[in-house]
C-alpha cells in the first residue's frame, strides 16, 4: 500500500514544485504517473523511495519500495552486484560455501540460500545471459542497465516498485517483456512513462499538475477520453464567455452612445431654458458623475468577464495551436524519392552489416517505420539514406530531393544561439522579424524565451522550436527523418509532434520502439534490420 499526505516539495532555491499532493494506492493496484514536464513526477518518486526528503508532509509505504531510476550515469562505476545491493549477500554465501560459517556471513545471507540461482533466472528473463554481477555498469547500453534494474524486481521480490520512464532505452522485443512483467506480476506499481502503450495496462492514471493530482480510474486510453470530454466542456466555456464578451462590450458602446445623446439633448433643453450659467455648470458635472458611473459598471464587468476569459485559455491543450503551415506545392505524391538496389555496408572492410542485402523504394507521400534490434544498421542506413556514406555494395539512387534529419537529441539547434537566433538561421525567405515572431508564439516561445540559449531548453522545447524552424523554412521538405523521436519528450509534447506530422503531406521515415507513436502517425510500411 502506498498513501500521501499533504505533501509539498520546496527546492533549494525556494521554488515551490507541488503541495498539499494526497494520493492513495491499494496494494496490488498498478498505477501510473503522469504530468508535464517540470510538474515534478521524478520527484515524487525520489520522495516515495527515500531518497529525497518532503518539504511538508506523511509518505507511508508498509515496505521498502524498490526504485528504477530514469538515468543510469550515476551507477557506472559500480558493479551490477553493488547497483542491485546484492554484494554483501553473494560474498557471505561464497565463503559459507568455503567453509567460512561465521555468524557474521550468516547474518549477512539470512537464509537466503537460493540467491544465486534467483539471480541467474532474472538475468536469463531480461535476455542479460553472460553478464557477470562482478563487471561495471558501465560497460553496459543503457537497455542493458534498464535490464539490470528489472532484473531486481525478480531478485528482491518487493511489493511496491516505482519505475520512472522503464521503456526509454529498450528495444521493441525488451519492450514486450516489460509489458508481460507489468500485466503478471501482483506486486504493486506507481509507473512514470510516456510510453501509452504501457500506460494502457495499468488500472489508474494520477496526473500531476501545478493544481495537484488529479485521479482517473481506468488506462490511459480511458483518461484521453475523459480529457477529450474535459476540453470539450472548456471550449464551450471559452466560447460563452467569448460571447458574454462580445455583447458586453456591445452594451457597454450602447449605454455610453445612449448617454451621451440624453447629456445633449438635456443641455440643449436647459440652455433654451435659460438657466443660469452656474446651474449649467452643476448639471453638466452631475451629468458627467453619472456618465463616469455608468461607463465605470460596464468597464468592471467587461474587464470582470476578459480576466475569466484570459484564465480559460490557459486552460486549453497547446497541441491543436502548432501545425507546420508548410507550402506543399512542391510534393507530388507517388515520385520516387529513392531507390536501393542490393545495397549493404562494412565498416573498414569488416563483415557486412545485414544477413541479406537491401531492396526497396522510398515514393513521395508514404510513411515507413525502420525497425530492428539494437546494433542492426539503423543509423547507418539513416546516413546512407542522407549520402553521408555510400553503400559497399550494391547502388543507391536518389532524386534531387531535400531531406531533413531530426534526431532525438534535435541535433540542428544550435546550442550557442538564442531561441530567436535559431529561428532566423531558418528565415530563407527573409520574414520581417515580427512574423518571424509571431510563429515563434504559435509555437509557445513567448517575449520573455527569445533571448533564451537554445542550450536551457527541455527536449520538449528543443523539439517545438524544430518545427517552428522548420515552418519558417516555408518549403517541406520532401523526406523528413525521425529518429527515436519521443525518447526525451512527455505526453504532451508527444501529442504536439504528433498532430504536427500528421499535417505533413511529404515522405516520413521514422525510427521508433514507440509502436503507439507509430500508429499515431500513419505508419504504412516497414523496413526489417536483421
Amino acid at each position: 500500500m502506498l498513501l500521501l499526505q499533504n505533501l509539498t516539495y520546496i527546492h533549494p532555491n525556494k521554488d515551490l514544485l507541488f503541495e498539499n499532493i494526497n494520493l492513495s494506492i491499494s496494494r496490488h493496484h498498478k498505477a501510473a504517473l503522469i504530468g508535464n514536464n517540470g510538474s515534478g513526477k521524478s520527484t515524487l518518486l525520489k520522495i516515495i523511495a527515500g531518497l529525497l526528503a518532503p518539504s511538508e508532509g506523511v509518505v507511508k509505504t508498509g515496505s521498502v519500495p524498490y526504485y528504477i531510476p530514469q538515468i543510469f550515469g550515476q551507477f557506472n562505476d559500480l558493479t551490477l552486484a553493488q547497483v542491485l545491493q546484492l554484494e554483501e549477500k553473494l560474498t557471505a554465501l561464497q565463503e559459507i560455501l568455503g567453509g567460512m560459517v561465521t555468524e557474521e556471513n550468516l547474518a549477512r545471507l539470512d537464509d537466503d540460500w537460493t540467491i544465486e540461482d534467483r539471480c541467474r533466472d532474472a538475468l536469463h528473463f531480461w535476455q542479460l545471459d553472460g553478464f557477470d554481477l562482478s563487471q561495471k555498469m558501465e560497460t553496459l547500453s543503457g537497455g542493458q542497465k534498464t535490464k539490470v534494474f528489472l532484473a531486481g524486481i525478480f531478485i528482491h521480490q518487493p511489493d511496491l516498485v516505482l519505475l520512472d520512464e522503464p521503456s526509454n532505452h529498450l528495444d521493441m522485443a525488451s519492450r514486450q517483456l516489460l509489458y508481460d512483467f507489468i500485466q503478471s506480476t501482483s506486486a504493486t506499481l506507481l509507473v512514470v512513462s510516456h510510453d501509452r502503450k504501457l500506460l494502457n495496462l495499468l488500472d489508474t492514471v494520477f496526473e500531476l499538475s501545478k493544481r495537484g493530482i488529479a485521479v482517473y480510474g481506468g488506462n490511459y486510453d480511458f483518461y484521453q477520453e475523459q480529457k477529450r470530454l474535459e476540453n470539450q466542456a472548456l471550449n464551450e466555456d471559452v466560447r460563452n464567455r467569448e460571447k458574454a464578451l462580445r455583447k458586453a462590450r456591445d452594451l457597454e458602446r450602447e449605454s455610453a452612445e445612449r448617454q451621451q445623446k440624453l447629456d445633449a439633448r438635456g443641455r440643449k433643453k436647459q440652455e433654451k431654458a435659460g438657466v443660469p450659467t452656474i446651474m449649467l455648470n452643476t448639471l453638466r458635472n452631475n451629468a458627467e458623475k453619472s456618465t463616469a458611473r455608468l461607463k465605470g459598471v460596464h468597464a468592471e464587468k467587461v474587464g470582470s468577464i476578459a480576466q475569466e476569459l484570459t484564465e480559460l485559455r490557459k486552460e486549453l491543450p497547446d497541441v491543436d495551436k502548432m501545425k507546420f503551415g508548410f507550402d506543399p506545392s512542391q510534393l507530388h505524391r507517388g515520385k520516387v524519392l529513392v531507390t536501393a538496389d542490393g545495397i549493404n555496408f562494412g565498416y573498414d572492410d569488416r563483415q557486412l552489416l545485414w544477413k541479406q542485402n537491401l531492396d526497396f523504394q522510398l515514393t513521395s507521400g508514404e510513411r515507413i517505420a525502420l525497425k530492428g534490434p539494437n546494433g542492426s544498421g539503423k543509423t547507418t542506413l539513416i546516413r546512407l539514406l542522407l549520402e553521408e556514406l555510400k553503400p559497399s555494395i550494391g547502388a543507391l539512387n536518389r532524386a534531387d530531393t531535400k531531406a531533413v534529419y531530426i534526431d532525438q537529441d534535435y541535433s540542428l539547434i544550435d546550442n550557442r544561439l538564442t531561441v530567436y537566433e535559431q529561428a532566423q538561421r531558418f528565415n530563407e525567405s527573409a520574414l520581417q522579424e515580427h512574423e518571424v515572431k509571431i510563429r515563434l508564439n504559435r509555437f509557445l516561445f513567448t517575449r520573455d524565451t527569445w533571448d533564451k540559449p537554445c542550450s536551457a531548453l527541455s527536449g520538449g522545447e528543443k523539439m517545438r522550436l524544430m518545427l517552428c524552424c522548420l515552418t519558417i523554412g516555408n518549403q517541406a521538405p520532401d523526406l523528413i527523418i525521425l529518429d527515436e523521436p519521443t525518447n526525451n519528450l512527455d505526453i504532451q509534447n508527444i501529442e504536439i509532434l504528433t498532430h504536427a506530422i500528421n499535417d505533413y503531406q511529404g515522405t516520413l521515415v521514422v525510427v521508433s520502439h514507440d509502436q503507439y507513436f507509430l500508429e499515431q502517425v500513419n505508419v504504412g510500411r516497414t523496413i526489417e534490420l536483421e
